[in-house]
Order: C-alpha cells, then sequence, then structure tokens
C-alpha cells in the first residue's frame, strides 16, 4: 500500500537528479548504494510514477522527474532560508558577523577594514564572502550575510544602504608610460591609446563610455575584464591604461602610476544591511570601515584641490549622460579622497 512520500526520499531524489548516478548520490548523503536505491524505488512507488529510466545499468530522470524536481527545488529552497535565519540568530548570539563584498574591493581595502574590527572585537569570528552586488544583496536580505559593500545602483526596500567613497575615476598607468609624465588626463589623451577596459554589464563601464562618446574619443581597447584587481594586474604589467575608482586599487598603488583625469566621473559604493536590524557588530563593522576611509585620506593637504575643470574650455566639454553632478558642480573635498594620489599633491 502506498504510504505518504518522506522527506529522506525526496533527498535521495534530489541527490540523484544533481550527482547524474546513485554512486556519487550516496556518498553525497552518507548512506550506502542499496540503501539509496532503496528510497528511490519506494518513492516510486509511493507516488505511483515512473521517476527514472534504467539505462544500461544507470538512472536515467524521466520527463516526470524533471517536472518534480523543479517542485522539489522550490521546496529546499524554502529549507535554506529557514536555516539561513537560524544561523543569523545564532551568529548575533555567538558573535559572528557575515560580510559580503564586491570582487573589485576583495583586496587590502576589506582585509584592514575587518582587521581593524577583529583587533576590537576579539571575541566575533568573521566570514568574507566576495561576490556580485545582486548576491550580497539576495543573501542580506535571506539573512545569509549580515553587512556587504556593494555598487551606487542597488537598491531593495528590505535594505538599509549608507552611500560610501564617492570619487572621481583616476587614470591608472604602468609605470614608464609616456603619459606619466602629466599630472592630468584628459579624454583627448585616450585617443587610440592602449586601454584595459571593464567589462560592459559593469556600470563603470556605462560610465567610461559615455565620456569617451561625448567627447568622441576611440582608445584601443586592448583586453576586457570583469574585476578590478585583474584590470589593475594588466595595467602594471604594461598591457595599456585604465580609468577606475581609487577604493580599486588599494594593495597595488606601488606598482601603478595614478593620475587625476577630467571632466570628472563620479562613482561611489554603498554599505548596506538588513532594515530594522540591530546588531552591534554591524555597527561597529561599518565604523571601521569608515575610520578606515578617514585614515587613507590624512595624507591629503587641507587646501582644496584646484578645479580641474579649469583646465577645459566651458564652451568645448561636452554633457555626459551617467553623471550625477553638473559639469561646474563643487569638486570633491581632498578630505574624503585616497593615498593613491599622493603622488599628485599640488
Amino acid at each position: 500500500m502506498p504510504r505518504h512520500i518522506n522527506l529522506r526520499q525526496i533527498e535521495g531524489f534530489k541527490a540523484v537528479i544533481e550527482n547524474g548516478t546513485v554512486s556519487r548520490a550516496s556518498q553525497i548523503l552518507n548512506v550506502s548504494q542499496p540503501a539509496l536505491s532503496k528510497l528511490i524505488a519506494h518513492l516510486e512507488f509511493d507516488s505511483g510514477l515512473r521517476l527514472f529510466d534504467r539505462v544500461n545499468g544507470r538512472l536515467a530522470p524521466t520527463e516526470h522527474a524533471m517536472r518534480l524536481y523543479d517542485e522539489v527545488g522550490r521546496i529546499f529552497s524554502g529549507v535554506r532560508q529557514v536555516e539561513n535565519a537560524v544561523d543569523a540568530i545564532r551568529r548575533e548570539e555567538q558573535g559572528r558577523l557575515s560580510i559580503g563584498v564586491l570582487p573589485a574591493l576583495a583586496n587590502t581595502f576589506i582585509q584592514r577594514v575587518t582587521t581593524g574590527f577583529l583587533q576590537e572585537r576579539k571575541n566575533v569570528f568573521c566570514t568574507v564572502q566576495a561576490v556580485g552586488s545582486q548576491w550580497i544583496v539576495e543573501w542580506l536580505v535571506s539573512r545569509k550575510l549580515d553587512v556587504g559593500i556593494v555598487s551606487a545602483r542597488v537598491d531593495n526596500p528590505y535594505l538599509t544602504f549608507e552611500p560610501l567613497m564617492e570619487q572621481p575615476l583616476v587614470c591608472i598607468l604602468p609605470v614608464d608610460h609616456p603619459l606619466a609624465a602629466k599630472t592630468l588626463i584628459e579624454p583627448h589623451d585616450l585617443d587610440g591609446i592602449p586601454f584595459v577596459a571593464f567589462d560592459s554589464d559593469i556600470y563603470v563601464s556605462h560610465l567610461v563610455s559615455n565620456m569617451l562618446e561625448a567627447y568622441k574619443i576611440t582608445p584601443q581597447t586592448v583586453l576586457v575584464a570583469n574585476a578590478a584587481p585583474t584590470i589593475c594586474e594588466f595595467v602594471a604589467a604594461g598591457l595599456g591604461i585604465s580609468l577606475i575608482h581609487p577604493l580599486m586599487i588599494s594593495g597595488l598603488e606601488h606598482r601603478l602610476i595614478i593620475r587625476r583625469f577630467a571632466p570628472e566621473i563620479p562613482y561611489n559604493f554603498q554599505l548596506c544591511r538588513s532594515a530594522g536590524t540591530r546588531i552591534s557588530s554591524k555597527a561597529s563593522w561599518r565604523s571601521c570601515a569608515r575610520k578606515r576611509l578617514r585614515s587613507l585620506t590624512r595624507c591629503w593637504p587641507r587646501k582644496r584641490i584646484r578645479r580641474i575643470g579649469a583646465r577645459l574650455s566651458a564652451t568645448s566639454r561636452p554633457t555626459i549622460s551617467g553623471q550625477n553632478r553638473e559639469a561646474d558642480a563643487p569638486r570633491a573635498d581632498p578630505r574624503n579622497s585616497h593615498p593613491a594620489f599622493d603622488n599628485l599633491r599640488e
């Protein structure tokens, strides 16, 4: 007589579908192959469905099996959300903090921020996940992460966002590049020059492309990459130059030449966390992040940087779509800048 389907049968079924063979699935579930085969046979009997065809001694999923697998995936997604919620509660009680960061910032910046936090909170255990903004947001909503750093374009009603380090993009060059003799790089300097670009899916690429189009400039794109550390490494190796946010350079300042670029192309990141949550470790880590940013700017002279835009004729400066500030907006305060610009003091 058929019985109600149980969770163990579903786990066995899911493992066979995802691993392809009973042998590998049994290893994942830590059960014997005969025991797993018995679970699958019972599931077929209890459900009244033929889920697998036996082909040359192996199990091949039927159409019924794949339809059932889609439903099973949704069920296990809900189970994972419960597990993540339990883990979040446990982290709060035991002093655990899970941090999500963009790969572009998974450099010495995140290392220094988190190390400073751990020096103040020695009883807290941290995990750091370097993933894209969409994954950070999804994992924050599902409570798999406690705090994250994402791109400026991200928004979600279930999260709280705080702007972080809005700065104009800078030009990075190999140490022996001819343009290193200049203190200011302008659009016409990029025309026909070997250029290392961000992938078109990256927002920085969108901003740079708008600028190049506005000035009718065509650099010689020699390589496209989707990660800032990769961009920096290829520039340092002499392949070309690039435009990048100062925080993305952290840890590579001594291997690159860094110059200001005009017109300014502003870009910022965001600190984010689950809305309505109050975990002291989150606040403490955010405080460490902001302290680290302040410490990065102490070497700047107190006077304001002269207006770079003055070097460009107001009549010849086109409007660049995608920028949030007008061409004659006040320039960024140098106290909010980055030590990578030490060699640009006036």
